[in-house]
């Protein structure tokens, strides 16, 4: 599947327990025992989505359904339009992307890609100086996407949690319009 045919649209709510499901099973993964109660908030898409846009890439080809012809998500992304309970580190000026999961069976298509720009492009739309997020030290693959992207490391805003978990804070600055 090549990234043209995905269709990045907003979560529909028969989609948040697949939704969250893949996101606290990939977060497990990486995170191991950083995990925590921080499962629960990763699983309930249903509170995301009604605060910000939880949007998931699904196949445009109608591969990849679950036998009843919906296509399941191959990947998602919560886009926070800016400081807010749902956010880490935005500024008035930036959104925020959280929560960037995609399906191991589906890593390196150009999904979590794909995810990423349709929120930069809602960010830029928004009028947005620019966008950020955190990440952490093991999510290697992700820092491949945002170096790729144009996102810059900003360690000066970087924060540690009580476990000693370092969110590590990358932004990508977007062109004022005039």
């Amino acid at each position: 599947m090549a990234a043209s045919s995905l269709i990045i649209r907003p979560v529909r709510p028969d989609e948040h327990a697949q939704l969250g499901d893949l996101t606290v099973r990939v977060y497990a993964d990486i995170l191991g025992h950083h995990l925590g109660d921080y499962a629960e908030v990763l699983r309930d898409v249903a509170a995301r989505a009604g605060a910000c846009e939880v949007l998931v890439a699904v196949d445009g080809d109608g591969s990849g359904d679950d036998g009843d012809g919906r296509a399941r998500p191959l990947g998602g992304i919560t886009y926070v339009p800016g400081p807010g309970p749902w956010a880490e580190v935005a500024t008035r000026h930036e959104a925020e992307l959280r929560m960037l999961v995609v399906d191991p069976a589906a890593q390196g298509r150009g999904v979590g890609a794909a995810l990423v720009r349709a929120c930069v492009e809602r960010a830029a739309a928004a009028g947005k100086a620019g966008v950020c997020l955190v990440t952490t030290p093991s999510m290697v693959t992700a820092h491949r996407l945002y170096d790729r992207l144009g996102f810059v490391r900003q360690p000066e805003r970087d924060r540690r949690l009580d476990d000693g978990l370092l969110l590590e804070c990358y932004s990508l600055a977007l062109p004022v319009s005039s």
